[in-house]
């Protein structure tokens, strides 16, 4: 009989004397959940050595199992499923959750492609790329931008779902935009410190879960973690320090992160290791509480608390500093909204022009060089947009006599095709409402707008407009949507003509890109809801309980 001395911690803490050679874990677990209080006892996740009992056949005896002498065993409380779902309604729902994730992934996908290669986007803005001070930034090639889009998306979207407590479907998401990044050339990632952030959320992930079976993997993730801040912050943040100007917003990663060290070092067996890096952790979370006071002085002044919280965690609790921030942020935002408000302008601007061959908005740096020269607009648009925006070719269109007719027949064809539809839309808006066909085209002839040809037909109720219109009142041209409106000019045929609106010939019969709407809502509504402090904007509360969960394990496990 080999009898034993076991250390424990969690839901409950003590020391069990017990027959190491005859109690199974499922007597253990009940032993534990009796003495704990918490009822059922399939309640508790044992954890002895970073790896979970497991029950088996219900024979194995701990020794069996590698349990030893004043080994120390966690005591995890898990979620119970309170809604007593059947097996079958379980796998549906598992089996929606992978489609959801699948979706997401295809989104992701799809609006990295179109917002990183200069496609004409779809939606009223654009993704970009910015460092933290907020500047745009042109980070390597079409593929490495479309990647580190890409990563950047799904990983807001797993803080999101961070924040919701759905730390499983978050890990998914980060999986998928770690795969992502990986992508990029490495050498720009290391730039950044968006990877090392990912992998130190996925460890929180693997926490938050209390699945200490990834601990090895997790003890890898957090090294190389450690690596890349220091690697884009410099040594004790001295890089991150001068581009802040002074402003300490990495203290919350850092507590997170030594947290999650302690903990890997304690379930790895180094106590020591792990009492250190806990105590460093909970010095940065004493660090990281707000006082009262400057709370309080900062909501009088009718900042809310989460923003106030915010600045002042930020600027290592100095009022005077978080005051400043809070000012520079809000012009920042204010800045940020007309800079929106151009983008969507300039989008607007770029749609009327229509899209190049393979599917390119046209460049407006490069017309805007064009316009600057003398060249009328929309007239430099159409050679850029013919020549996938190659400005000296554009410019050899612009000077050419006959290239250049075609390029204003071109324009002058895409006119009439828009007055001719937006004349076929006004007509069958008129029609759907009751009016007899010929008076409404009747009407619109005598007044070219829809709602001038409303007015009347609302007020001639029993005449025929066909037959009522005023032979005197001017008439628009009736050329226009005629059979002569595509219009046609001399010069080179290469240069081809344009059947939709603007788009090159590539474009010509392919069917519209099918759209994921709620996911990319999803994913774009969070990025565009970030700003540059946002991975480091963490509230500290359940790292501070665990630090107090595991300082308490280790002292008792120092006092045994």
């Amino acid at each position: 009989m080999v009898m034993g001395k076991l250390r424990i911690g969690g839901a409950w803490s003590g020391v069990l004397d017990i027959e190491l050679d005859e109690w199974t874990v499922a007597m253990l677990r009940q032993e534990i959940a009796n003495r704990s209080g918490c009822g059922a006892p399939h309640c508790l996740n044992l954890i002895c050595a970073g790896r979970v009992l497991r029950d088996g056949d219900g024979t194995d005896k701990l020794t069996q199992l590698g349990v030893k002498n004043n080994a120390k065993i966690l005591a995890a409380k898990v979620s119970v499923d309170q809604d007593g779902k059947s097996v079958k309604e379980e796998f549906l729902a598992e089996e929606e959750r992978s489609k959801k994730l699948s979706r997401l992934k295809t989104a992701a996908t799809k609006l990295a492609t179109r917002h990183a290669d200069g496609s004409l986007p779809v939606e009223d803005f654009n993704l970009e790329l910015e460092n933290q001070s907020g500047e745009k930034l042109q980070l390597g090639s079409e593929t490495d931008q479309r990647a580190i889009m890409m990563g950047l998306m799904l990983h807001a979207n797993a803080k999101a779902l961070m924040r919701r407590e759905q730390y499983s479907d978050a890990l998914e998401v980060l999986t998928m935009g770690e795969e992502a990044f990986s992508l990029c050339n490495q050498k720009l990632i290391e730039m950044v410190d968006n990877v090392p952030i990912l992998q130190i959320d996925m460890v929180w992930c693997y926490f938050m879960l209390r699945d200490i079976s990834w601990l090895s993997v997790a003890g890898i993730r957090l090294a190389k973690a450690r690596e890349g801040i220091e690697r884009a912050h410099g040594k004790e943040s001295t890089r991150l320090r001068i581009l802040q100007g002074g402003r300490y917003p990495e203290l919350a990663l850092h507590l997170r992160m030594e947290l999650l060290e302690g903990v890997i070092a304690y379930h790895s067996g180094q106590l020591q290791k792990s009492k250190d890096t806990l105590t460093s952790a909970q010095a940065k979370y004493f660090q990281l509480q707000v006082p009262d006071e400057s709370l309080s002085f900062f909501m009088s002044m009718g900042y809310k608390e989460r923003e106030a919280k915010r600045a002042l965690r930020m600027n290592n609790l100095d009022v005077g500093t978080a005051l400043d921030f809070l000012v520079e942020e809000k012009a920042k935002r204010a800045q940020k909204r007309e800079e929106d408000l151009r983008r969507q302008k300039e989008i607007l601007e770029q749609k009327k022009y229509g899209t190049t061959p393979l599917r390119k908005a046209v460049n407006l740096e490069k017309l805007n060089e064009l316009v600057s020269i003398g060249f009328q607009k929309e007239l430099a648009a159409e050679a850029l947009r013919r020549n996938e925006n190659d400005t000296q070719k554009a410019l050899d269109d612009l000077t050419n006599p006959e290239t250049n007719a075609v390029l204003q027949n071109e324009i002058i064809s895409r006119k009439r095709k828009r007055l001719r539809e937006k004349a076929k839309s006004a007509s069958e808006n008129l029609v759907s409402m009751g009016f007899e066909r010929a008076s409404v085209e009747a009407a619109l002839r005598m007044f070219g707008s829809e709602e001038e040809a409303l007015n009347y037909l609302v007020g001639q109720p029993n005449v025929n407009a066909a037959e009522g219109a005023n032979p005197s009142l001017p008439q628009p041209d009736h050329e226009v949507g005629g059979s002569n409106a595509e219009g046609s000019g001399g010069g080179p045929s290469s240069l081809g003509t344009t059947d939709h609106d603007g788009e090159g010939p590539s474009s010509r019969n392919d069917p519209p890109e099918e759209r994921d709407m709620e996911m990319e809502d999803e994913l774009t509504g969070e990025l565009q809801n970030a700003d540059a402090y946002s991975d480091y904007d963490i509230e500290v509360t359940k790292e501070g309980e665990a630090i107090i969960e595991y300082l308490a394990l280790l002292n008792s496990a120092e006092n045994a």
